[in-house]
């Protein structure tokens, strides 16, 4: 059994969203399969997605997005292989889709699957001096919600959302120390976005938007609430502007910063100035999400760090040929996940494809490293006044 629970602890440690920490104290969650960016088009835009334009996969950005549609149905599929360098069955599976209620074109209804597939692991169990194989182990997360989006104002809109979360990292583990968890949790989001404004040479239009999501209970493994994980609540804010150039060229470019508002792992500092950590407050969801602004113990310097931050630029013509770019930055004693990412996307008609690379540009390990993600989306049902109106 001893060893059955090593092999599950080494998993659990690989799944997590980042593979190595130089500083001991990164903000730390459950689920971190939530984190994960599941379309490649905001994979090639450096990993955002509040602040830019519509499109089918905005259910895990910004479903208040869904609202400036220019169709007025959608569906998208995406595949993204995780850390491929190391292994071939470890992957993200994600199906969105969305759609106008009624003929005002005023709110929407929308959902998503998301599926972290872990791969298989074999469980062995030491008998006397023998290790004995005693089956097999398929660890997986999924998450299902469902949004509802109302358009507020002709420039802005907000969006509602519901989600089952349930992780099975100790699969087929049945000793009654461990047990699946399953929670669910909230995203409450907003989008703004204005119409055209013509300027000398070319128009513009301005784009903002925020998400706060996984608001929701903790996760429990093992039925006990000292031991239970935080959802990785998080805060998205971005804005950003669309130079339309002419009538078959735009170029947009976005910056967004996003923020954990999870409570940060204390430490004290020794006579020998090392950090020796103390764990993981165990506040409330509510308290957690406030005290995360201030209750870094390296104080506002370390508070600030906390925040990660993307920018992008998407070059499209004539809304069928994209091209894609992004560079997305976190500190180094949180995770230092730094990334350069690239892409392009093909529209034909009601269907589109694209895809992405990452390109990791620091010296930790970087789970989608190199990894090319693919998605695939169906627009249908004709299109809405936002072809005409911005």
């Amino acid at each position: 059994m001893m060893i059955k629970k090593i092999s599950i602890g080494c998993l659990m440690l690989t799944s997590a969203f980042a593979f190595a920490q130089n500083e001991p104290n990164p903000v730390l969650t459950g689920a971190p399969f939530l984190r994960v960016s599941p379309d490649a088009r905001a994979g090639a835009l450096g990993d955002m997605g509040a602040a830019t334009s519509a499109d089918a996969f905005s259910q895990y950005w910004n479903p208040a997005k869904y609202a400036f549609s220019k169709s007025y149905s959608g569906v998208a599929v995406s595949y993204t292989p995780y850390m491929s360098s190391i292994t071939d069955d470890v992957f993200l599976l994600n199906a969105s889709f969305y759609t106008f209620l009624g003929q005002e074109e005023r709110s929407t209804l929308s959902a998503s699957l998301y599926y972290f597939n872990i791969g298989e692991i074999d469980l062995t169990e030491l008998v006397g001096t023998q290790i004995v194989n005693t089956g097999m182990a398929k660890p997986n997360e999924f998450a299902f919600d469902l949004s509802y989006g109302l358009r507020l104002t002709d420039n802005y809109s907000m969006a509602v959302t519901g989600r089952f979360i349930r992780s099975d990292l100790f699969n087929n583990i049945d000793d009654g120390t461990v047990q699946p968890a399953n929670t669910f949790a909230v995203d409450v989001s907003g989008f703004y976005q204005t119409p055209r404004h013509s300027f000398s040479n070319f128009e513009g239009r301005a784009r903002a938007g925020f998400n706060i999501s996984n608001i929701g209970p903790k996760l429990d493994y093992s039925n006990s609430d000292d031991n239970a994980a935080y959802l990785p609540t998080n805060l998205r804010v971005g804005a950003g502007y669309d130079f339309i150039l002419d009538e078959y060229n735009t170029v947009a470019v976005t910056l967004e910063t996003n923020k954990l508002l999870v409570p940060t792992p204390d430490y004290e500092i020794d006579e020998d100035g090392r950090q020796i950590p103390l764990g993981i407050p165990n506040k409330g969801v509510v308290a957690g999400m406030f005290s995360s602004f201030g209750d870094a113990p390296g104080g506002f310097s370390e508070e600030l760090k906390e925040f990660n931050w993307a920018a992008s630029a998407e070059y499209s013509y004539n809304d069928v040929l994209f091209v894609r770019a992004g560079y997305f930055n976190e500190s180094a004693m949180k995770g230092d996940r730094k990334h350069i990412t690239l892409g392009a996307g093909l529209k034909y008609n009601a269907f589109g494809l694209d895809f992405s690379y990452l390109l990791p540009i620091s010296d930790t390990n970087n789970a989608l490293e190199n990894t090319l993600r693919f998605a695939l989306t169906w627009e249908f049902g004709g299109e809405t006044n936002n072809n005409y109106d911005y």
